[in-house]
């Protein structure tokens, strides 16, 4: 039976036991609600199930039959079999809501990361250059999913959404041009905000105009706050890249840096005029031609996120100007991800005091946790 599944799932076909749901209805094609052990055999031996590693394994058994690729829906049932069993969600098990949101921010990330075409339909190919499996298996052995720093941890998801409804201040799940300029304290300028909003980057999910959705959100974030990333520079590349031509030039370059120039002068800073950025941006890159930087460049340097905080984040470029040798080792979005979970952890318990009541985020839906 279906409960009973999960052991052959773990220790027969050595696959993490949240995928027994996906597996079970794979081998239970008919609905009985009964996998025999000759239904079982008869589908690992003629699925040729035996030859496979296990990410050709986990291709098979998530992805449509006739699809040679998997969609964000394909994960779907393996999400849900993780909040309904893994321990370290338990406590999500009374907001069905959140529940739902955690899945599609994790399903989120393993696109962001994984699926580098952009085209929501992750390969085989795609998978198995991926750490995807192995930190499925750490999952399902790990009893605190926020050990698990890739795509899963709960810690993670609280602080893509918290900043989400931050800036969503109607709470449609959808933001616009103002609501996003507000992110971060106001750290970015209007022009890679209107440059994100042209779609340049990515395809907004939410087809509407000037309307980016919480999944297009995801992305950004991931993107800004892990500019070292590869999936990062190939969205900052093409926000830079004004005609598009595969390489950045100087008045490309410039075109951004003008705002943040602007911004200095404002705040009484003392400005670093384009020249001398120039060339601080060439000796971190050391382009293959000169006069030009290709996202070949990009890659090739460990240097290269801090580009574009130059170009359009001024906080970050601020901090880069005077930053702490100690903080090197972690990576941008962990570090990130923890100060901001201990600070909205922290809001949290403070408004639940002032409220008389600990579980306040349980009691109304106007607040995400």
């Amino acid at each position: 039976r279906y409960t009973e599944f999960k052991l052959v799932t773990r220790e027969v076909c050595k696959l993490p036991s949240f995928f027994s749901p996906a597996l079970f209805r794979r081998i239970d094609a008919e609905c009985y609600g009964i996998v025999t052990r000759d239904a079982f055999l008869k589908y690992w031996v003629e699925s040729n199930m035996l030859t496979m590693d296990m990410a050709t394994q986990v291709f098979e058994i998530l992805k449509q039959p006739n699809h040679r690729y998997l969609t964000k829906s394909d994960f779907k049932p393996v999400l849900e079999e993780l909040l309904a069993t893994h321990p370290g969600l338990e406590f999500l098990q009374g907001t069905p809501e959140f529940q739902e949101k955690y899945a599609e921010t994790v399903i989120y990330r393993i696109f962001y990361y994984i699926n580098r075409s952009g085209n929501g339909r992750l390969t085989l190919r795609e998978l198995k250059r991926s750490n995807l499996i192995f930190v499925m298996q750490q999952v399902d052995d790990e009893e605190e999913i926020n050990k698990i720093l890739r795509y899963f941890s709960y810690e993670h998801f609280y602080v893509i959404y918290c900043k989400f409804w931050e800036l969503d201040t109607d709470h449609d799940y959808l933001l616009d041009r103002e609501n996003l300029i507000r992110y971060g304290n106001h750290c970015l300028t209007y022009r890679i905000v209107d440059r994100i909003f042209s779609q340049v980057p990515k395809k907004f999910s939410s087809n509407m105009e000037g309307k980016m959705s919480y999944e297009d959100f995801v992305y950004f974030i991931l993107a800004e706050e892990n500019k070292s990333s590869e999936p990062s520079l190939e969205y900052w590349f093409k926000c830079i890249d004004l005609d598009g031509n595969g390489v950045l030039t100087s008045s490309e370059l410039q075109y951004f840096y003008e705002e943040q120039l602007h911004r200095m002068s404002c705040m009484s800073q003392e400005p670093v005029l384009f020249e001398d950025i120039l060339c601080q941006i060439v000796d971190m890159i050391s382009p293959e031609r000169e006069g030009y930087i290709t996202l070949h460049d990009l890659k090739r340097s460990k240097l290269s996120g801090n580009i574009f905080n130059i170009l359009f984040n001024l906080n970050k470029f601020m901090a880069f100007e005077s930053r702490d040798p100690f903080l090197i080792h972690q990576t941008e979005w962990d570090r990130f991800a923890h100060r901001e979970y201990v600070r909205l952890s922290m809001e949290e318990d403070s408004e639940a005091v002032s409220n008389g009541n600990v579980e306040v985020w349980e009691e109304s839906l106007e607040a995400p946790f």
